[in-house]
């Protein structure tokens, strides 16, 4: 089938390669012509793992292309996504469906033959209704269906999230429209990967629905870890107790600092403002949004605590800045949160992370930045592991010892186990590890 995908942001680049590697022909198209021309030349705009060589692989076979010219990308197309950004608006946290709008009304000058408009962006409840509506009223006579697909992909293992997904979620009660979309993903089928039809809100409603319970689960091991710290308790042996419960699974329930990226602090307000819309008060939900922003804080209260109840004029090394490993992404990752709260009680940061270093650079000031955790490590008085690089899981404490002022060790993920850093004279903090 020939597809068209609006945006070559991460959900829109991930998904035109991807169904590219489907054997599918998808015609990826932006705006940004700069953007364009540096993916047209091999070059990738985004860190994710192995989509360089997937780019350049449907590249060469001639079922990838990329262009700033919309009619070109819908010639013929059987489908069309829309894969824009839709950031919190500030002041109020509701998504700004403005680039969706501005995109379906684009679509609709170009829609030709029936055409199967798809949503791929996360969007509130009834935005596919908006997006019937408006090309509707831009083209009349046009042949077409509006259909949700929401994407449930994980930054850092996207590839394979979307080649090998728990589910595909479509939301269109129209019979033309759903022959397209089993088309579209019929290489799943091998895989006998479900493909749930229901309606378009419902499919809306999924995707923040997933998100909400996700980010929920992350807080409460988080606040279990705290129990656990004030008990006694070992939150890592709390969750695989829990885990092992068929009911609830071993997945999100890592205690950390608190979550970040693109999707979980954007949706969880998002849902929360579309329950205010409609007078239903979300209350975990909210709780766990609050929650969240709390734990952040707290985090580098806990660093502050670990030096001595002040870090004034002291050097504090930073491991990692993105909100997770294996992407550059630093959007709301709990290093923004940690080392502004540190630098205002006057410490001096020193900081390394294996792809977001140079993202980090629009988020602090007066930052030094290095290329190892040894060099980073230089003349510091704590160490704080924020992000869980596999780079950071095997250091040599030996070596850090020597080039340390202090010793000391605040693992905020849990990466290590509290024995080996200590056997090597650290001081080490963990989180909920009493």
């Amino acid at each position: 089938m020939r597809i068209a995908m609006v945006g070559t942001g991460y959900v829109g680049l991930v998904s035109g390669v991807c169904f590219a590697d489907f054997g599918h022909s998808v015609v990826c198209v932006d705006k940004d012509a700069d953007k364009i021309e540096t993916l047209r030349g091999g070059g990738v705009p985004i860190y994710e793992p192995g989509l360089k060589d997937l780019i350049a692989k449907n590249m060469r076979g001639g079922r990838l292309s990329f262009t700033t010219d919309l009619s070109e990308a819908m010639d013929g197309a059987d489908a069309v996504f829309i894969a824009v950004g839709t950031p919190m608006r500030r002041g109020d946290g509701y998504a700004d469906l403005s680039y969706v709008y501005d995109a379906a009304k684009e679509i609709a000058a170009q829609i030709k033959g029936y055409t199967v408009v798809i949503t791929k962006s996360t969007v509130p409840v009834g935005t596919g209704d908006k997006v019937e509506e408006i090309i509707r009223k831009a083209n009349p006579d046009a042949k077409f269906d509006v259909v949700s697909n929401p994407e449930f992909l994980r930054e850092g293992a996207a590839i394979n999230d979307f080649k090998r997904p728990d589910r595909v979620v479509v939301g269109t009660e129209s019979d033309p429209a759903k022959a397209v979309m089993r088309e579209l993903y019929r290489p799943l089928y091998l895989n006998e990967t479900p493909i749930m039809f229901t309606t378009r809100r419902t499919s809306e409603l999924t995707k923040y629905a997933a998100n909400a319970f996700l980010a929920m689960k992350i807080t409460f091991i988080n606040e279990m870890a705290d129990l656990c710290e004030a008990v006694g308790g070992n939150v890592q042996e709390v969750a695989r107790g829990i885990g092992l419960d068929k009911r609830i699974g071993p997945k999100f329930l890592h205690a950390g600092p608190g979550y970040g990226g693109s999707c979980f602090p954007k949706d969880t307000l998002a849902v929360i403002r579309t329950g205010e819309e409609h007078n239903v008060p979300l209350r975990l939900i909210n709780t766990t949004a609050d929650v969240n922003e709390a734990r952040k804080r707290a985090m580098a209260d806990k660093i502050i605590k670990a030096c001595g109840g002040s870090v004034d004029g002291k050097t504090i090394a930073v491991l990692g800045l993105s909100f997770k490993p294996n992407t550059d992404d630093m959007r709301d990752s709990p290093a923004i949160t940690i080392i502004h709260r540190l630098q205002d009680k006057g410490a001096i940061i020193r900081a390394t992370d294996p792809e977001a270093m140079e993202e980090a650079k629009a988020h602090f000031d007066g930052i030094s930045y290095f290329d190892t955790a040894y060099d980073c490590a230089q003349g510091a008085e704590a160490l704080v592991i924020v992000t869980e690089w596999d780079q950071f899981r095997a250091l040599d404490f030996t070596r850090l010892k020597a080039v340390m002022k202090t010793p000391k060790l605040i693992d905020l993920r849990n990466v290590y186990r509290a024995g080996d850093p200590r056997l090597a004279g650290f001081d080490y903090e963990s989180v909920g590890r009493g």
